[in-house]
């Protein structure tokens, strides 16, 4: 198990772990980083090379790893074993989407509270979870040892709640405003820019289309 991997490496072990989960329920035992490989369309020794930072005691010959005990290894290094708590500020279409979303604490996060200057919803629960005025998030954030802020705001307020959310403590910023934010160097940061992932689509999707001409 390695200690340092890349940031792509991290962005494809819970692709790696949606398929082991799927093989377990199937009653599979055993998975090869060949099988995986070609299920998910990625290179081989990638895989093998991704699968080698997370695992513990590697592969078998012949029959590769033994699907439960990689399952906990790519959990472990993950961190799905830790729930970090979060706050959500924004909670228009998007936001309340991703308060809806099950799925965050398989993965060691947990949405506490959600925050929104809309006087309409503040006071209300939305998908289980209380919306409350911007104006008491340094409080949660402190109270509640909160690390992760969740920006879905539109882009011209993402830089104000940003710099609210590091004022009050957190140490990460997962941004889904369609904008770039500037953070200190201490704080990490990640932009889920989906226009720009539509626009990378979109051109592959353009370059397919004329190659198929």
């Amino acid at each position: 198990m390695s200690e340092y991997v890349s940031k792509s490496t991290l962005q494809r072990l819970p692709f790696y772990l949606d398929a082991l989960q799927t093989k377990l329920a199937r009653g599979e035992k055993y998975a090869s980083s060949s099988q995986l490989a070609k299920e998910l369309n990625l290179n081989e020794v990638q895989v093998r090379k991704d699968l080698a930072s997370a695992s513990r005691s590697g592969g078998k010959p012949k029959v590769g790893y033994e699907i439960q005990e990689l399952i906990s290894d790519i959990k472990l290094f993950l961190g799905c074993h830790r729930i970090d708590k979060a706050v959500l500020v924004g909670v228009g279409s998007l936001g309340t989407a991703l308060l809806g979303y099950k799925g965050f604490k398989d993965y060691g996060l947990e949405i506490i509270k959600a925050f929104d200057k809309n006087e309409s919803i503040i006071g209300n629960k939305i998908k289980g979870i209380e919306i409350s005025e911007l104006s008491s998030i340094k409080d949660t954030i402190k109270e509640n040892n909160v690390r992760i802020g969740i920006i879905t705001v539109p882009a011209q307020y993402a830089q104000e709640v940003a710099d609210t959310l590091i004022d009050a403590g957190v140490k990460a910023i997962w941004n889904f405003a369609p904008t770039r934010i500037t953070v200190p160097e201490e704080i990490l940061i990640q932009n889920e820019n989906m226009a720009s992932s539509l626009a990378v689509l979109s051109k592959h999707l353009q370059n397919k289309i004329e190659n198929e001409k």
